[in-house]
């Protein structure tokens, strides 16, 4: 995975007959205008990336929410098959501006949600508001889209560990992507361009026409290795397994949304939600 950072440093030592009458050629419909991607609503962890988030049904006075993988919960890698809800958290986040300056540090009052089960997240809330991040700083959070991702799509990986940008396109999506012993369901494959590294882990995956967070950075194949950790393997519906040396992923957040309130309290049970249950 693209683990955290330190763990990543200890490692070093993806024409016909006849006439015909003129018409006017269709025109192609305008291709949507791509949103400026920066900085602003990121975060720094003490070993990986992530971002102030909302949901599109997210209200401004609720307590702001920051996103990033389960392998960078503070307190170790969630197991497989292992939930964590409401935990207690003190743990700090560097808020970006748009140019990458770190304007504020945010606070961490509870693990929302956390696992490495079907998929690699972690939602902590903070102790203020979106509302009062706006007025304070000028800076607002980062929109979860509650649309899956398309293949094709151009997109950006912006960490706030290492204040980079990287820049490529959905290449598709993975039935299956294993890493030693956690699974993940329908994850993304980023084309090799979006070569990320350590630290990138909890990074936002931003579609560039709406802007939106479609996906967490969470891993890539470094060493050309099947299924163990730092290299994900592919397997198919008919268990056939790829391996990409090289390629980095993410996993899918537009499912995230249907689990919670407008007010930004965890709903497991609501209609429409699947995430995994503790």
């Amino acid at each position: 995975m693209n683990k955290p950072l330190l763990a990543a440093l200890s490692g070093l030592a993806i024409a016909g007959a006849g006439v015909v009458p003129a018409v006017a050629a269709p025109q192609a419909a305008p291709k949507a205008a791509a949103v400026t991607v920066d900085f602003a609503g990121t975060v720094s962890l003490s070993n990986c990336s992530g971002s102030v988030i909302r949901f599109p049904n997210s209200t401004d006075t609720s307590p702001a929410l920051v996103l990033t993988n389960g392998h960078c919960l503070e307190t170790g890698f969630p197991a497989a098959g292992q939930v964590i809800t409401g935990q207690s958290s003190t743990r700090t986040f560097g808020l970006l501006n748009s140019a990458g300056t770190k304007v504020a540090t945010l606070r961490a009052n509870q693990v929302v949600y956390s696992t490495m089960t079907d998929t690699d997240v972690t939602i902590y809330r903070t102790t203020t508001t979106y509302a009062a991040i706006k007025s304070a700083y000028n800076i607002s959070p980062l929109t979860v889209s509650a649309t899956h991702p398309t293949a094709g799509t151009a997109i950006k990986v912006v960490s706030g560990y290492w204040k980079t940008i990287y820049s490529c396109n959905v290449d598709g999506f993975v039935y299956r992507l294993k890493e030693g012993s956690w699974t993940w369901k329908d994850s993304v494959r980023y084309t090799s361009a979006c070569n990320t590294i350590g630290g990138t882990s909890g990074s936002p995956v931003i579609d560039t026409s709406t802007g939106q967070v479609v996906a967490v950075n969470n891993t890539g194949n470094e060493d050309g290795e099947t299924c163990t950790v730092d290299n994900p393997c592919e397997v198919d519906e008919n268990g056939t397994v790829t391996v990409r040396e090289g390629i980095n992923y993410a996993e899918e957040t537009y499912n995230i949304p249907a689990c919670f309130t407008s007010a930004n309290v965890l709903a497991l049970s609501a209609s429409g939600c699947t995430l995994p249950k503790p």
